[in-house]
């Protein structure tokens, strides 16, 4: 979620990082503020507005050179909450989260090997559409278990277009994860890029699990082709006895201005022969360098799969439900 222009503006901070660090070892140091507020609405059921977070960061970027074709680097960013109050008493504090921290080395003809907690390899390879919006409300969550702390994690250098990248989590003695003390869950990826196109599959072997009871491997496919202002981008996921996901994705840039409109569905296997779907259409608008504002809607349909509280305290559930969603992010 909400990576697209942030993650723009990080790998600036990076670029200039590099080039401060190399003239006076200072690290580099970045943030955002986002705040967001939706109208909510279950079909025959209740509705509700909301006032929020959305995911504001502050971080610290730091590289050195080892060798002349070698670097080592960091990153550290932590999530707080800029919209505090009493009733978020546990948040209050200030910074409450880890969102990224690992160190690695990269270089041209070495590629990128790093240590900690990041984007999966799966995930930054395969589930464009579901990271794609800024509060992602209703979404279509891919059916892979394997986390973002504890990994090992690997890109080579393109050969012709074709980079290999891949992941180990290292659940030690300590760890508990689905019932088992250890385990080396991993994950692997191939990502080729020609002129306008960029084809990737990646594998899950979800073996630290315990989502839905079930480790057999998930197997993902995309497919992105950009033409001038238009980038598409079409993907797949299929995990055996859980779940199949599927979406595709329009993203139009006029100016300032950006326009994305997706359509995401799921297959239900483990427990229910549930079907759900999410269309989903944003207009976002760059104010600056710095800043956007955006307006985001969902629908979402399916087989009874939107669960709510009836005025008699009991679970309800109903086949639609919209949201509207209008936010404002800040970032340096």
């Amino acid at each position: 979620m909400k990576k697209t222009l942030i993650a723009s503006a990080i790998a600036a901070a990076t670029f200039s990082g590099s080039v401060l660090a190399q003239e006076s070892n200072l690290p580099t140091i970045y943030g955002n503020i986002q705040l967001a507020a939706t109208y909510d609405d279950y079909k025959d059921g209740p509705s509700e507005t909301n006032h929020f977070d959305n995911g504001s960061t502050v971080g610290v970027l730091h590289d050195h050179a080892i060798t002349p074709n070698l670097e080592g680097f960091f990153k550290a960013e932590f999530h707080f909450d800029a919209e505090a109050n009493d009733a978020n008493a546990d948040k209050d504090d200030g910074i409450y989260e880890i969102d990224e921290a690992y160190i690695g080395v990269r270089g041209d003809n070495f590629g990128q090997l790093w240590v900690g907690k990041d984007d999966s390899t799966y995930e930054r390879a395969v589930t464009v559409i579901s990271e794609y919006y800024e509060t992602a409300v209703i979404r279509q969550a891919a059916p892979y278990s394997t986390g973002e702390g504890d990994l090992v994690q690997y890109m080579s250098p393109s050969f012709g277009g074709l980079s290999i990248w891949g992941a180990v989590q290292y659940n030690g003695d300590s760890d508990t994860k689905g019932g088992d003390d250890k385990s080396f869950p991993w994950q692997l990826a191939a990502v080729y890029t020609m002129d306008n196109l960029e084809l990737a599959a990646a594998i899950d072997s979800n073996d630290n699990t315990g989502l839905d009871a079930n480790n057999e491997n998930t197997y993902g496919v995309r497919g992105t082709y950009s033409l001038d202002n238009l980038a598409l981008t079409a993907e797949y996921h299929t995990r055996d006895d859980v779940r199949d996901t599927y979406g595709v994705m329009g993203v139009y840039t006029l100016g300032a201005n950006r326009f994305a409109l997706s359509y995401e569905r799921t297959e239900e296997d483990f427990g229910s022969e549930l079907d759900y779907d999410t269309v989903t259409l944003q207009a976002l608008h760059n104010l600056s360098d710095n800043m956007y504002v955006y307006v985001e809607g969902y629908l979402g349909g399916g087989d009874n799969v939107y669960e709510y509280e009836d005025d008699a305290g009991n679970d309800a559930y109903t086949d639609e439900r919209t949201v509207a969603a209008v936010g404002a992010v800040y970032y340096f």
